[in-house]
């Protein structure tokens, strides 16, 4: 136990023996979890997250006492998820369409016009988070609660009214869908994390970015773009997720703490994101972003190229991805 200690240490550089020990231990009454998300302190996730934390610490009269690292300052977003699995650390944030490389139903949030309102964002997550939660439960993994951004809109440096001005461009993605909505429209994708957004548009590195209003006003966004064109394409949710071994561990007090505690950071992680919609929609057009709604030309576009991602998404997910689709389409 102790070189295994000494081992994550010396790697990670950022675990404490104690944390390790807690972590490790069958007998202790006392649990001290380090938690890694991906993005900065204000940002509406880390805010419900950090409450989340306190919400544990307080009902279980510190039994169980989680630290929230945020923006990536311990482990990056992309190593959240097999961090948690490992069990590295016992607890994480990651946005939940990362894993759609290796199971295309974690990309079913990301799909352009599936669900691009809160109502309909709702129903799919009701109609998925069963079937998602068995497929964490295979990795050793516990699916605890999930909060999706504000719907995702196209920012550029000039007025998109047909989609044809983004042929060539080179676009931010973050994910799968990003990627392939870039793709789709002629766009050139480049993967760049929400820490990085605001230097990869200062060195030319992205010209435009799809993301939330979220993302855009905390990256000050005024200051590398002009325009937001608010389409509504897709919610992405971000989901907490628990390695199971760890939570095993837990008093059967501090386990119903946990899933308690989730349970509100859920629903108030949904009516903070509507807020936050508006809030940062109003902070950009302030600063001088001009706010547009897609024209008639550019959500026909947008809304073929939905169908064809639609269509590849089916096949990538299988029999499961069709189940999941006609739950969702029945409510």
């Amino acid at each position: 136990m102790l070189f295994k200690a000494k081992k994550i240490k010396s790697k990670l550089q950022y675990f404490t023996a104690a944390t390790v020990l807690a972590f490790g231990a069958t007998n202790l009454q006392a649990a001290e979890w380090d938690m890694p998300t991906p993005y900065g302190d204000t940002n509406f996730h880390t805010v419900n997250i950090t409450q989340f934390a306190n919400d544990v610490r307080e009902a279980t009269s510190g039994e169980l006492d989680i630290t929230v690292h945020s923006g990536g300052s311990l482990i990056k977003h992309a190593d959240i998820k097999n961090s948690v699995r490992r069990g590295l650390v016992p607890i994480g944030e990651v946005i939940m369409s990362r894993l759609a490389n290796e199971d295309a139903l974690f990309e079913v949030d990301s799909v352009p016009y599936l669900a691009s309102n809160y109502e309909e964002a709702w129903d799919l997550w009701q109609a998925s988070k069963g079937v998602l939660s068995e497929r964490l439960k295979k990795q050793r993994l516990m699916l605890l609660f999930a909060v999706p951004w504000p719907p995702q809109g196209i920012y550029t440096s000039f007025p998109v009214e047909t989609g044809e001005e983004l042929r060539g461009v080179k676009m931010r993605a973050y994910n799968k869908s990003s990627e392939q909505i870039a793709n789709l429209l002629g766009a050139l994708p480049t993967q760049v994390e929400v820490p990085d957004i605001p230097t990869a548009f200062g060195t030319g590195r992205v010209d435009a970015m799809i993301t939330s209003p979220s993302t855009g006003a905390n990256t000050r966004a005024w200051d590398y773009l002009t325009d937001f064109n608010h389409a509504q394409l897709w919610l992405p949710k971000n989901m907490v997720i628990i390695n199971a071994k760890a939570f095993d561990r837990l008093s059967d007090d501090a386990k119903a703490a946990v899933k308690a505690a989730a349970e509100r950071a859920e629903k108030r992680g949904w009516e903070a994101s509507k807020q936050e919609t508006e809030a940062k929609i109003a902070i950009m057009r302030d600063n001088g972003i001009q706010i547009s709604k897609p024209s008639g030309i550019l959500t026909q576009r947008l809304k073929a190229v939905s169908e064809t991602m639609t269509g590849e998404w089916l096949k990538r997910a299988g029999k499961d991805g069709v189940t999941l689709l006609k739950a969702y389409q029945s409510n």
